[in-house]
């Protein structure tokens, strides 16, 4: 199947590990120019060299986009290296784990900073260009939680909830405009955040036998829903949560 996608620019967060590593390898096999953000200077530069011994164009930004200024200064470089981005992809580190009773508001603050306004702020300064072109993906990385919360991850589970609730808003806002705005849920996904929140092997095997598919997914395979969501073929598909879970959500919608 031919994306047509070839040539875009896609500005991907969370890009040095996991599923957003993924996304952007995915991406830019497809013939696209990726921009990677991340913290961590040193797995961000191997995400692109990874890319580029690929065969793919990519270079990378480190940055905060838990900030406005964070996202600024990375939308800034963007345009100046390849112009504006007409592909979006926030994947957020989550915020850290804990039951609702007892979190701080320094916490609350902080995850709301980090997952809620950088999909807000990320949306906010990609859609200008977007609107000019006539043509644009939003795309956010949430989680299972957004349909089915999970037992002690409650920052994760609110603030997720309320990015999906700012993408179903604002996609209905641009959708005349050529753009889309989607999220991707993953489920149980192998990759180095799982084993932070889930270090007990009983713990994970339990977990595995959660999931109908009797295994975890890889972070290729949400990688694969995202690359779709951004291709011309999806320009219909928009305002969704698409899951990625081997089917452990259990409700219909």
């Amino acid at each position: 199947m031919n994306l047509q996608i070839a040539g875009k620019v896609a500005l991907v967060t969370g890009a040095s590990q996991g599923i957003g590593r993924a996304v952007a390898a995915g991406l830019a096999a497809e013939g696209v120019r990726v921009v990677l953000c991340a913290r961590n200077e040193g797995p961000l530069s191997k995400a692109v060299e990874a890319i580029r011994l690929a065969g793919g164009e990519a270079f990378a930004v480190p940055g905060d986009v838990g900030s406005a200024r964070g996202v600024s200064d990375l939308l800034a470089t963007t345009t100046r290296y390849y112009g504006a981005a007409g592909i979006l992809v926030v994947n957020a580190g989550g915020p850290p784990p804990g039951p609702a009773a007892t979190m701080s508001d320094e916490a609350w603050a902080k995850a709301f900073e980090l997952t809620l306004m950088s999909a807000v702020r990320l949306s906010r300064a990609t859609l200008p260009a977007m609107q000019a072109a006539g043509w644009g993906r939003i795309i956010n990385i949430t989680s299972l939680s957004v349909r089915q919360p999970v037992k002690n991850l409650a920052l994760s589970n609110a603030l997720r909830a309320a990015v999906t609730g700012f993408a179903k808003t604002l996609s209905t806002e641009v959708a005349a405009q050529g753009i889309t705005v989607n999220n991707v849920a993953p489920g149980y996904t192998a990759t180095e955040r799982l084993n932070e929140l889930f270090k007990d092997p009983a713990t994970k095997q339990a977990m595995v036998d959660a999931v109908p598919a009797k295994r975890l997914g890889t972070p290729e395979e949400v990688a694969a829903a995202v690359v779709f969501l951004a291709s011309q073929q999806a320009a219909y598909l928009t305002g969704q949560t698409i899951l990625v879970d081997g089917g452990v959500v259990g409700s219909l919608l």
